[in-house]
């Protein structure tokens, strides 16, 4: 049996607890949102890929390939193009993952009993994505040779060995040997950027308030946005450190190739930090502790993390949490340094995801800087 002493130290304590509810809160609320997000996001059964498919012969036989790789559930073809660089420009930008390409004979060669081959494309900037859809690209072919070659047969009512009917040649691009560093490393840059920016920029000022030092600086001839800048601009010098740290050790380490711009990356990552120093100061001025402000900038950071496309592909997950994926700056960034490392591609393939983070970043910025300045007001 528990002595009163500490009997009456317990209780204190509890009450200390309940007199910082907002805490309280986070450290209930995390365990929900860690399990709903591990439930729904944390899977490899990609399903529903973005194709584009380039049919040279359009014929009923082509058409009928198609219908078998579309029944297959794997691919969404939802890009008809016509032109090999035109379905380049899908991949490139991210559109599309995967392309089945028909040649022109296609038809006479199944009609003659001959071997057709036909050319499927992946994407291999993501393995997840690329492994599954390289097995299901092979497999729903094979099963439609087998098909058509019964179909034959039995139309001639003879039996025998015979040549296959489909050939699927199939090609990776970006990365042919599905390596999961090229995936993984580029990312950490990201997740790096995001996680220093936030978490040391909220705990930075935060810190300030608890010592009581703000206020000697706001009694200073200092402006509101020098105060802001003087105090984020050494952990934006640190997180551009740390992401050359990154692509210097991946680069010799791990071998990951740079096929782009160094130049635009840099750029980009600026463009992205403006977005990650908001939220960390956003909560600056939410946060009264250093304590909370760790809490608040881990609690950010998990639905990042697990809907970004970092862990896990986002054509896996079931499609309200694809479409909050939308909300989430870190998910256009990551498309952006893979894309840029891995593909080599320039501003028009990802046009789209920088608009993106520019609009993320004049929302996040201006509602922090408006909110923190209040507070010093």
């Amino acid at each position: 049996m528990l002595n009163p002493r500490l009997l009456s130290l317990i209780r204190k304590e509890f009450i200390q607890i309940a007199r910082d509810p907002r805490t309280l809160i986070i450290t209930f609320v995390i365990p929900i949102v860690i399990l709903f997000l591990l439930g729904y996001a944390a899977t490899n059964d990609v399903r529903n890929v973005p194709a584009a498919i380039f049919d040279q012969d359009l014929s009923a036989a082509s058409r009928d390939l198609l219908a078998a790789y579309r029944a297959a559930d794997y691919f969404s073809f939802a890009f008809d193009v016509d032109s090999v660089d035109a379905m380049r420009d899908l991949i490139d930008s991210g559109q599309a993952k995967a392309g089945l390409i028909i040649p022109p004979d296609y038809s006479r060669r199944i009609a003659a009993g001959e071997t057709a081959q036909v050319a499927f494309v992946i994407d291999g900037s993501d393995p997840t994505v690329a492994g599954t859809a390289l097995s299901a690209a092979t497999l729903i072919g094979q099963a439609k040779s087998t098909a058509v070659v019964r179909a034959q047969l039995e139309a001639r009512g003879a039996v025998g060995a015979v040549s296959p009917a489909i050939e699927v040649r199939t090609q990776v691009w970006y990365n042919p040997d599905l390596v999961s560093a090229y995936f993984m490393i580029p990312a950490l840059i990201g997740i790096i950027l995001q996680f220093l920016a936030v978490l040391l920029t909220s705990t930075a000022i935060v810190r300030e308030r608890e010592r009581g030092t703000i206020e000697q600086l706001i009694i200073t001839p200092i402006r509101p946005w020098e105060l802001v800048v003087g105090k984020i601009l050494p952990y934006v010098l640190i997180a551009f450190f740390d992401l050359l740290e990154v692509l210097i050790i991946g680069t010799l380490w791990f071998r990951v190739p740079i096929a782009g711009d160094i130049g635009l990356l840099l750029a980009l990552s600026a463009l992205f930090l403006v977005t990650t120093l908001g939220i960390g100061l956003f909560i600056s001025t939410v946060a009264r502790t250093q304590f909370e402000a760790m809490l608040l900038a881990f609690f950010t950071q998990l639905p990042s993390i697990f809907l970004s496309g970092f862990f896990f592909p986002i054509a896996a997950m079931p499609a309200f949490l694809q479409a909050l994926s939308y909300l989430i700056p870190l998910r256009y960034f990551l498309i952006i340094v893979r894309s840029i490392l891995l593909k080599g591609v320039g501003v028009e393939a990802i046009a789209g995801e920088i608009a993106a983070l520019a609009v993320f970043g004049v929302l996040i910025m201006g509602a922090a800087a408006r909110r923190f300045r209040k507070r010093l007001d």
